[in-house]
């Protein structure tokens, strides 16, 4: 067969060593390239190709082996390739690959640098932040409130006839002007918690007395909300789930449609109240009041008077299953439209025994009874077993389950009191390892920002972020107080305490501002933060006038940024894709929680420095044995 003629059309060359000069004895490759190809060909011989001997390529290989190579292409360009002067086309493709690595060189540079400031920014100042979060709670404040101590110029004395005068106090729950008990409880409960663990800290950077003020402003409240079957004219305990309302049967106006400061509140604002069957909440209030107790134990009249109240509590709602023409009484407060049915569209509870259990584990804590412990472990399956799948792993105001078993945790690693409660504690350090896992677990729900996603359908994804980051902090630090180094997996993987520290510090950080959006979502730190949040008394001017309804939704619909920064307030935060909406209409973004804001201050708190100065806690700022003051080993009998 004769061969093909070159033309325009097509190129040839030969691939070789220019030190090849011996062709009986080294290898040759000729190849040539055609329209039809798009890259080279090899050649039968040598006279339809050109040579081009500068050693660019890979010494010559059997030209058998690139017979069988398709064509990537259906159809090529024509190359009209031409080489007029070999020195230059070799400078040529020395400067193209230079260029071209160049370019991948500062590709990779650019990623690594964009990808270590998002991993490794700058130390957050967790002191600013955490006294800013408690100015926050000052903001919340219902009721009479100390001229000298105020710190939030654009707050004043509001609520002052609630419940006949009776219900003066307490905290509106989020943007809103209503009081709710159940997440009021619960915020109590997890605010002293952190002073029970890291009351050193928070007396280290002058806030001891801060937060004991914001606690005391609340479980002055909580002791008003029960009022024991002797006091009553029904003969049964009562128990207030709600102050303000949704709705208004004596006027238009209510703390749901009247955006209005509550210093401005004219219209009646009912009380909601429900009966001994309310077990999850009687449950929080326990937890609250046991948790205060230990908080103000210094103060040994508070701290009984505390103390009294939740035992008596307890002792109406946990132990009573049935009665006779009542049936079984237990129950959440949401089940009954008179005691907790405006609050279900807010906060509905969706079980009772961990409430239960988290009062009886507090309260076990606040008095040292083992009748309460006792409790607490054999209806501790019970609570596993109602929690929702939905909520598993996560701890906010509906579910405690992790938090009582980190506690229970607690007390094996450092005051194991054995039988009968050691299958309980066992149960619980195992359940608490996995927790962990899930944490750092690559298949767990997170954002492209790094925030982890509890609940992908649901809004308000900071509250279960900041909760995960205290937890974990919280469990290195027992960890490292048993000198481990870390724990393991149901599946054989292990973990260290430096994991569990980067995870709960990355939460911190995103909710600061490391995050796509570079929003801090704390109001008043950093220099990028929601300034359309979602409240009534932030977004209204503090001008010494009266606004009504219909002025103050004046305000909510203004585009201007609110006129008084909500200092501390800890928004909703974004959606799984990391997207913020800076929106005074779209509170799922900008509503600040005080049951949010207690996650975030209790996180906040374990990550910051120890003190410089410990005197009865250790080198990590925690007290190891404060929390059992009074637990000594001696059986109560019930």
């Amino acid at each position: 067969m004769s061969e093909p003629e070159l033309s325009s059309s097509s190129s040839s060359f030969y691939i070789g060593s220019p030190m090849d000069t011996d062709t009986e004895n080294s290898e040759q490759l000729y190849v040539h390239s055609i329209s039809q190809a798009g890259r080279l060909l090899p050649s039968s011989s040598r006279w339809n190709s050109i040579e081009v001997d500068f050693n660019l390529f890979p010494h010559a290989r059997d030209p058998s082996t690139y017979g069988s190579l398709p064509s990537r292409y259906s159809k090529s360009v024509d190359f009209k390739l031409t080489i007029t002067n070999k020195t230059h086309f070799k400078r040529f493709v020395y400067a193209a690959g230079a260029i071209v690595f160049l370019i991948l060189l500062v590709s990779l540079l650019l990623h690594f640098l964009l990808h270590n400031k998002n991993q490794h920014a700058a130390p957050k100042d967790l002191t600013l932040a955490l006294q800013n979060a408690l100015l926050f709670f000052d903001a919340q404040k219902s009721g009479v409130l100390p001229k000298d101590i105020n710190m939030v110029k654009f707050r004043g004395d509001s609520g002052s006839e609630d419940g006949n005068s009776s219900l003066v106090g307490g905290f509106y729950d989020s943007g809103n002007n209503i009081k709710f008990s159940f997440p009021t409880a619960y915020t109590i409960t997890l605010l002293s918690w952190s002073v029970i663990e890291y009351h050193q800290k928070y007396e280290d950077i002058g806030e001891l007395d801060h937060i004991k003020n914001i606690i005391k402003w609340g479980s002055d409240y909580l002791l008003k909300l029960f009022i024991p079957a002797n006091q009553t004219s029904t003969g049964s305990s009562t128990l207030f789930s709600q102050v303000g309302s949704t709705s208004n049967s004596t006027s238009p106006e209510n703390d749901l449609n009247c955006w209005q400061r509550p210093e401005d509140m004219r219209y009646s604002r009912p009380v909601f109240s429900c009966d001994d069957s309310a077990s999850d909440l009687a449950g929080e209030i326990i937890a609250a009041l046991s948790a205060a107790s230990l908080v103000f134990k210094e103060d040994q009249k508070y701290s009984i008077s505390l103390t009294k109240t939740a035992t008596e509590l307890f002792s109406v709602v946990a132990n009573v299953e049935e009665e006779p023409g009542r049936g079984f009484i237990q129950g959440t407060y949401t089940m009954k439209d008179d005691c907790g049915g405006e609050a279900r569209g807010f906060y509905n509870s969706t079980g009772y025994m961990d409430e239960l259990v988290w009062g009886g584990t507090w309260l076990f804590f606040a008095t040292g009874n083992t009748s309460y412990l006792r409790y607490a472990t054999e209806h501790l399956v019970s609570a596993q077993n109602e929690e929702l799948s939905v909520d598993k792993g996560i701890f906010y105001w509906n579910n405690k389950l992790t938090a009582i078993e980190v506690l229970l945790t607690r007390l094996r690693f450092f005051f194991d009191l054995g039988y009968p409660y050691e299958e309980s504690f066992i149960l619980s350090t195992n359940n608490v390892d996995s927790l962990m896992c899930s944490y750092l677990s690559p298949t767990t729900h997170k954002t492209q920002g790094g925030l982890i996603f509890l609940k992908p359908n649901d809004y308000g994804s900071l509250e279960y972020a900041a909760t995960s980051s205290f937890l974990s902090k919280l469990y290195s630090d027992y960890l490292d107080l048993l000198h481990r180094s870390g724990s393991g997996c149901i599946d054989g993987a292990e973990f260290s305490l430096q994991q569990l520290r980067d995870f709960s510090i990355s939460q911190v950080n995103y909710i600061l501002g490391d995050n796509p959006m570079g929003m801090s979502y704390m109001v008043g730190f950093g220099n990028n933060y929601p300034q359309h949040v979602h409240h009534r008394a932030a977004s209204i001017p503090w001008d010494n006038q009266w606004h009504s309804c219909a002025q103050g939704t004046t305000w909510l619909n203004s585009e201007e940024p609110n006129p008084n920064e909500l200092l501390g307030a800890m928004v909703g935060g974004p959606d799984q894709n990391d997207m913020f909406l800076d929106d005074r209409h779209k509170p799922w973004f900008t509503e600040p929680t005080i049951s949010s804001n207690a996650g975030l201050v209790a996180a906040l708190v374990a990550l910051h420095d120890p003190p410089r100065k410990s005197n009865d806690v250790g080198l990590l700022g925690i007290d190891n044995f404060g929390i059992f003051h009074n637990v000594h080993l001696i059986t109560q009998c019930r």
